[in-house]
């Protein structure tokens, strides 16, 4: 059982958790102890009030290319012992309450392609490598992925990608949306924390994690629904400590000072 190495780092900077995979030896290819640690790192920092946004990234040349091949060539009983508890699976981070922000610095394939997808904005390093994998590996859409990709890049362009298990360089996942930025190598942490700490230090912790819930809520409302609950949510900001603060700072000339979340 691996447990001699920290598989997962976490720091801390200026309200930004920056969640380190670390195995680089390996590209940070995915095992089960990475996975739980993952995923118990994601959960501290969204119930950390100091923390209002979330950047992901890997050590070293990758991301994460997939599942640990030791553990593949293991296989099948060994593959379902290395499948993580359901509720620490890649789309964990889309049901927390901070947003999660990707930076994809190198390769990423299989469950690694789960998780860079399962943050909220993604930005990727110039000429970096992605793909599904799975059709080449004998194995199916897994993670929810047929769910999720068809939501993020369009039914047809999904379709493509999982059925030919092609790679794709991070140019042509900006072009098609499954990345919203590309950014030099060298400057691609840097740029994603700057993101995430404007986040974290000119919006409402409060908004943030009601507009999250809200777009996933909405892909499986009808628009009447949709609208209602967002006639409610509306009623209720109106009143909100928030709205009055940000108005406030505009009128002094500051920055906004918003509570944490409860």
């Amino acid at each position: 059982m691996e447990n001699t190495e920290e598989t997962v780092l976490v720091r801390q900077e200026r309200s930004v958790a920056v969640v380190t995979l670390n195995r680089p030896q390996v590209l940070n290819a995915m095992t089960k102890q990475m996975a739980m640690e993952y995923a118990h790192a994601l959960r501290e920092a969204d119930a950390d009030p100091q923390v209002r946004a979330i950047v992901v990234t890997g050590a070293g040349r990758g991301f994460c290319a997939g599942a640990d091949l030791a553990i593949l060539n293991q296989g099948p009983q060994a593959i379902r012992t290395f499948l993580p508890p359901a509720e620490d699976l890649p789309h964990l981070a889309l049901r927390l309450r901070t947003p999660v922000i990707a930076a994809v610095n190198g390769p990423v394939a299989g469950i690694g392609f789960a998780y860079m997808l399962g943050s909220d904005v993604r930005f990727a390093a110039r000429g970096v490598k992605m793909t599904t994998s799975f059709s080449r590996l004998g194995l199916v859409a897994e993670y929810g992925l047929s769910w999720l990709l068809p939501r993020l890049i369009g039914a047809s362009r999904a379709m493509e990608l999982l059925l030919s298990g092609r790679t794709l360089d991070a140019e042509e996942a900006e072009r098609i949306g499954l990345v919203h930025r590309v950014v030099e190598p060298e400057r691609l942490l840097a740029e994603a924390v700057d993101y995430a700490a404007d986040l974290a230090s000119g919006c409402s912790p409060h908004s943030l994690a009601t507009i999250k819930a809200q777009v996933w809520a909405d892909l499986e409302r009808g628009h009447d629904e949709a609208l209602a609950e967002t006639l409610k949510l509306m009623d209720a900001s109106f009143d909100g400590p928030d709205l009055a603060e940000a108005l406030a700072a505009r009128r002094e000339k500051r920055p906004p000072v918003f509570a944490p979340l409860q």
